[in-house]
């Protein structure tokens, strides 16, 4: 069976059906898949083992002049690689107007979400068969329930999968992974909650390492990193090249964004500091996750811009209210089943004892989130 997937963008979104195509591939046997999806997110989905060839889109480009974009040599190149060779089936896993758009273009019988539970409510025009998925579950979960209503299987007994197998960077000593850089200023949390992590990290025994993609986000990493040897800034480069360092790491801690989402769904243990959005329907998903989220009534606002403190660059009240511990507190639930478990140990041995048996701390991990 011969599988095109139409997932464009953005990074988190592509990183959401990595579990329900590795479930596709361990139902049907022989699937071979293909996948569409925008130039710039090319190298993400090549990182997973059963994805056989990308079809590029340069989306941006061809919107911008969409009739003579689509009539370019350029656009008709796209044309020809999406009607190359036939699908058993085309899902569009976005439901979206462009990626419904782009799944016309292929050979095979569409499937999507229906009305009603597709994003814009147009697309589903475009399926042979629409499935009735309503946004009350994570959209993850919705994928892969897509996926099994298009490719016919069960996928309830699955484990949370992304399937990816990346090889983790080598570093001389273990460290902590800060993701600080994010689209909105209300999502930001700020420098000196940042600085007060990275402390707490040095202090039992871990380096930091902190992105820097792009001036704004080098001068907050920067900025972070002040005074502080420890913290090691990471040069920008594709995400290719930046995901073995999120592989590498002992933990993340990060805000809402999508190298957050591609850290949650390698398995490393991750903490998410929610405060605007609601990570209910598109928060962190897979084995090793926690998310912290702001109690103000006013949170989540999704909005991009703060009410209460309109005029904050950096670090909106929902976001401060996270504090430094709480978030290293969450990690070591995550890397330990207790939270107080390396505090613990690390006073223990520093005043001449042993390691300490597993136990105590304030609250243990249940199971995996999302499950």
């Amino acid at each position: 069976m011969k599988l095109l997937i139409a997932k464009l963008s953005s990074l988190g979104d592509v990183v959401h059906t990595f579990p329900a195509l590795t479930d596709a591939v361990r139902r049907v046997p022989g699937l071979v898949v293909d996948w569409a999806v925008e130039e710039a997110f090319v190298p993400l989905v090549r990182m997973h083992p059963a994805v056989r060839h990308v079809i590029p889109i340069p989306m941006r480009r061809l919107r911008k002049s969409p009739i003579a974009g689509w009539r370019s040599a350029e656009g008709q190149a796209v044309r020809a690689a999406l009607a190359r060779e036939p699908y058993d089936v085309v899902i569009d896993a976005q439901g979206l107007l462009k990626s419904a758009a782009i799944a016309c273009f292929a050979k095979g019988p569409r499937h999507g979400f229906a009305r009603g539970s597709a994003r814009e409510a147009l697309a589903p025009f475009f399926y042979k068969r629409g499935h009735h998925l309503p946004e009350t579950e994570h959209m993850a979960v919705r994928i892969r329930k897509l996926f099994a209503a298009a490719l016919g299987y069960a996928w309830q007994d699955l484990p949370i999968d992304a399937g990816l197998a990346i090889e983790p960077a080598q570093a001389a000593a273990p460290y902590l992974l800060m993701l600080h850089g994010t689209t909105w200023p209300t999502k930001t949390w700020t420098p000196v909650r940042w600085r007060e992590l990275a402390q707490i990290a040095h202090q039992a025994g871990l380096e930091t390492r902190v992105f820097a993609m792009g001036e704004a986000e080098r001068a907050r990493a920067e900025g972070i990193a002040r005074d502080m040897p420890w913290v090691h800034l990471v040069p920008p480069g594709p995400i290719d090249r930046l995901a073995p360092v999120i592989a590498g790491a002992e933990g993340v801690v990060g805000v809402d964004s999508g190298l957050g989402h591609l850290a949650a769904a390698i398995g490393v243990p991750t903490v998410g500091l929610y405060g605007p959005t609601n990570p209910r329907l598109t928060g962190l998903y897979g084995p090793k996750v926690l998310e912290l989220r702001s109690f103000r009534p006013c949170a989540p606002c999704e909005k991009s811009r703060c009410k209460i403190a309109p005029h904050t660059i950096e670090g909106p009240p929902c976001m401060v209210d996270h504090a430094a511990h709480a978030a290293w507190r969450s990690l070591n639930v995550l890397r330990f089943g207790h939270a107080d478990a390396m505090d613990k140990a690390r006073r223990a041995m520093s005043q001449g004892a042993g390691p300490l048996a597993p136990g105590g701390g304030d609250f243990s991990l249940a199971g995996p989130p999302g499950s």
